[in-house]
């Protein structure tokens, strides 16, 4: 069964940082593109990263340019978010996403094919 599993969330003070991780169990990331998304209380989701299966294409959502990094490491099955300079404003529920890398994708695609269940990010003094 084709899985991907979230960790890496928890309580931080802005300023702060968290990096997340995305593992797949059940298949090989090599081939997969990978969309980090968010979810915050009484919002709609949105995507924060995506990432090529090559791991060259990156794109951010405006809000996180310049604090989020997103990057990959194949031999590992792991996709990582680094998230730095982390605001009241990013606290929410954060979602990775698989899908088969067949065309060019952006941040905006939400067409994927594999999502983990959430970790929660929260940001608070």
């Amino acid at each position: 069964q084709k899985q991907v599993a979230e960790s890496g969330g928890g309580l931080v003070q802005p300023g702060g940082s968290l990096r997340l991780s995305c593992a797949a169990s059940g298949f090989r990331l090599d081939y997969y593109a990978i969309g980090w998304f968010r979810q915050a209380p009484g919002k709609e989701r949105e995507g924060v990263s995506y990432i090529s299966a090559s791991g060259r294409t990156t794109d951010y959502a405006d809000s996180v340019k310049g604090r989020f990094t997103t990057s990959r490491d194949n031999a590992k099955n792991t996709v990582y978010l680094q998230m730095n300079s982390l605001k009241p404003e990013d606290t929410a529920v954060y979602y990775c996403a698989a899908v088969v890398d067949l065309r060019p994708r952006t941040v905006a695609d939400t067409d994927y094919d594999y999502w983990g269940q959430g970790t929660q990010v929260t940001v608070s003094a």
